[in-house]
């Protein structure tokens, strides 16, 4: 399925439009809530991989999609909404993971299931959690980092690190697989770290600002901003694109998700890599979780591979495998089917490696 979600749910309204889903009142729902619009994956990507899923295993669910719109206030109401409207299930990608706790022991007492979905929840009873191993994409952006400043001659390397949101799971995971290859350079005196910060709801904005005043602070001399997302990454290239910088002038490293911008800034040179989650696949396993659930033979164990703890319980995890991107294997994203070159070339047709696969 292609195209973008093209109506946002924010009430008690059906995602109708895809594929028709929804066929009559009576059917059962399931609520997809989504976090935000920031992160724009969600809802291009992820929410119609999932309702394509589920049309394949459950045809007669009827799925509901909602954004949080990067409030959680928002949420805990969509996700009472969502009980009085009678849902089976929710699939919950939470937009504050720190102010979730709520919403999802409203969900329990009223014996709703709750499926955890990318990002995590604290504090409360979630049946599973389907993610991709965050330890293993930090691990991954970690080494990408050390191998490019262990390429440069000048030491110590100044870096700028811009954080995902503080609290969450991920954000933690992240930062401890980044620290196994920052952490020693750190020490050996090769890297100093000029600037760092937590990016609140990974708004690429706030990451842009900070980018622009650490570059302000120190004079234009940061040599490497390490990111964790594509949009914390995609707001230090728009930092440098307003600060007169051209490609290649800074390393900017760190992306997570392989969005088609992303992939451009790094066909350009922009920046360096972005670590390829397949959505398609995640939305698959969350449907094949989902529809366990609902004919009453709950978590498949055979998808089971790991546990997060939220701080309520050891949520059973099903992680899924990651892949770094750079440049050099820019075409495993279209040999998976993620993007095709059109999409990843639009508008930069003149850039060597559009040149040579368009």
């Amino acid at each position: 399925m292609k195209g973008l979600i093209t109506a946002l749910l924010v009430t008690t309204a059906s995602f109708a439009g895809l594929a028709g889903t929804v066929q009559a009142q009576t059917m059962e729902k399931v609520f997809f809530l989504l976090p935000n619009t920031t992160t724009i994956r969600f809802e291009s990507r992820d929410a119609p991989f999932f309702v394509e899923a589920m049309k394949g295993m459950r045809p007669n669910t009827e799925i509901v999609v909602q954004n949080a719109q990067g409030d959680p206030q928002q949420q805990q109401r969509q996700i009472e909404d969502a009980i009085s409207q009678g849902a089976k299930l929710i699939l919950l990608t939470s937009a504050d993971a720190n102010l979730i706790a709520g919403g999802l022991a409203a969900a329990q007492a009223a014996n709703v299931p709750v499926v955890l979905y990318d990002h995590d929840a604290v504090g409360g009873k979630a049946e599973a959690h389907v993610v991709f191993d965050s330890l293993a994409v930090g691990q991954a952006q970690g080494k990408r980092a050390a191998e490019l400043i262990n390429t440069m001659a000048k030491s110590p390397v100044k870096v700028a690190r811009i954080k995902g949101n503080q609290g969450e799971y991920g954000t933690g995971q992240y930062e401890k697989g980044q620290n196994e290859f920052i952490q020693p350079l750190i020490d050996a005196g090769k890297v100093t770290v000029v600037c760092e910060q937590y990016t609140q709801n990974w708004d690429p904005t706030l990451a842009q600002s900070f980018a622009e005043d650490c570059l302000t602070k120190n004079g234009g001399d940061v040599d490497v901003f390490v990111g964790m997302n594509d949009g914390t990454t995609g707001g230090s290239v728009a930092a440098l694109i307003s600060q007169g910088f051209k490609p290649g002038d800074k390393v900017v490293t760190g992306g997570q998700d392989a969005t088609v911008e992303a992939l451009r800034y790094v066909a350009q040179g922009w920046q360096d890599n972005s670590v390829l989650k397949d959505l398609k696949v995640e939305a698959t396993e969350a449907a094949k979780v989902v529809s366990s659930i609902l004919d009453g033979k709950g978590v498949p164990k055979n998808l089971v591979n790991g546990t997060v703890n939220n701080e309520f319980a050891d949520v059973p995890a099903i992680l899924l495998p990651v892949e770094n991107i750079t440049k050099d294997n820019l075409g495993d994203v279209v040999k998976k089917g993620v993007w095709s070159w059109k999409e990843i070339c639009q508008g930069i047709e003149s850039t060597e490696v559009c040149k040579t696969n368009m």
